[in-house]
């Protein structure tokens, strides 16, 4: 009989998938169980809103294993299996659809879900989402030339969604309540830089406005919005956010705040429960702060981080946060996630289309963004990690080498 503990992840998406991968490369001979509510083995999200979209990918080439690896590496995946309750005096998980599962150490990474519209119409068969496989299959068929779509929304994935719709040939317009895209996690400059390229595309964007309310119109949608106008279309796609999928956790009594909080090393409130991934709040040692992320990055490798402490490691997960959105021919790379900044470098890249963006915080660098120009972004995660205090002259010089400012 293995003296190994038993453990269970709840959660098979990238971050489970990850999770169950790092136990076994970290040398873990115990069992694994890795429970899934979905119907497809874990896979990536990022193509989602993008290769997957565009029709330029299979749905296997976003798996982050195929299938029958789970088998030959002794995990056992069991998809299509929703957790109804954790009994943590117990030690056992209780299946809605009957039975039950012990673990010793149990890993959530039960990941987040999109934020839903109200209001009158929101619930209207047109409004579609994008989270996972079934919402991108749903809707790649109904884009195409003389579609009309509404994207409700200028994050990342109603503005990648946006560069795909056009890329079709439909008709898009973009519908968001603050000045500019991105509003939530870059500065106005970049939002005004993808306003421009959406709108050379041929996107309309409607910014600084919001949805009153949605009404079926013969076979399509008319939108109303708040500033009085009306928009035609035959969909919305909506883009609003992401919920953490915390209503597990918090029913077991573990401490909950917009996210599952957890430390440095993915432990909850209860030592046998770990988290990781978009559901957690988790402490950043670098930032020396709580956060919440929704990004691949995170997702990927908090979990391979925890799931090595699961296994009996003692490294803690410290990284930069670290995202990324590709539309049309733009890349855009973000480092980091101040909360506030006194100023802001702009660095010239090697093209007029290609330049960095640095935030700074009494003179030290606490974020940075590149447009086309990823070389930078190396450089600009040690200048976040390392708290360095650099003259904004020499961050605004392209001949002064960033390596060498992060030395």
């Amino acid at each position: 009989m293995s003296a190994e503990p038993r453990i269970v992840i709840v959660g098979a998406g990238h971050a489970g998938g990850r999770a169950a991968e790092a136990l076994r490369g970290a040398g873990f001979k115990g069992e694994v169980l890795l429970i899934g509510e979905e119907r497809h083995p874990p896979y990536e999200r990022p193509p989602l809103s993008k290769e997957l979209l565009a029709g330029t990918i299979d749905v296997e080439k976003i798996y982050v294993r195929p299938p029958a690896w789970y088998g030959e590496h002794g995990i056992t995946l069991r998809l299509g299996t929703r957790v109804g309750e954790i009994d943590r005096g117990a030690r056992r998980l209780r299946l809605e659809g009957g039975g039950s599962e012990a673990y010793d150490l149990l890993l959530l990474t039960t990941g987040a879900r999109p934020r839903l519209l109200r209001g009158p119409g929101a619930k209207n068969p047109h409004v579609l989402y994008i989270r996972d496989i079934d919402h991108t299959l749903a809707l790649r068929p109904r884009l195409g030339p003389g579609r009309r779509i509404a994207v409700i929304g200028a994050g990342f994935i109603g503005l990648e969604a946006a560069a795909i719709a056009r890329k079709s040939g439909a008709t898009v317009t973009v519908i968001e309540m603050a000045p500019q895209p991105l509003g939530r996690v870059a500065a106005p400059e970049i939002g005004a830089f993808f306003a421009a390229l959406h709108r050379e595309h041929g996107v309309e964007l409607r910014l600084a406005t919001g949805v009153a309310a949605i009404e079926e119109s013969g076979e399509g949608l008319r939108i109303l919005l708040t500033d009085g106008a009306a928009i035609e279309a035959d969909l919305a796609i909506a883009g609003i956010g992401a919920v953490p999928n915390t209503e597990l956790a918090a029913a077991a009594g573990l401490a909950v705040e917009d996210g599952i909080v957890v430390d440095e090393f993915g432990r909850s409130s209860d030592p046998a429960i770990f988290a990781a991934g978009d559901v957690t709040r988790h402490f950043n040692p670098i930032l020396g702060r709580r956060i919440r992320l929704e990004a691949w990055q995170n997702a990927q490798n908090q979990a391979i981080a925890v799931a090595k402490i699961m296994a009996g490691g003692n490294q803690p997960f410290a990284e930069v946060p670290w995202f990324w959105t590709d539309q049309y021919d733009v890349n855009l790379q973000i480092a980091g996630t101040p909360e506030r900044w006194d100023a802001l470098v702009r660095r010239p890249g090697p093209n007029p289309r290609a330049f960095t963006l640095f935030y700074l915080q009494e003179g030290c660098v606490v974020g940075a963004n590149t447009v086309n120009n990823p070389r930078d972004m190396r450089f600009a995660k040690l200048l976040i990690e390392r708290g360095r205090r650099v003259e904004p002259e020499r961050l605004a010089d392209p001949a002064q080498k960033l390596q060498d400012l992060a030395k």
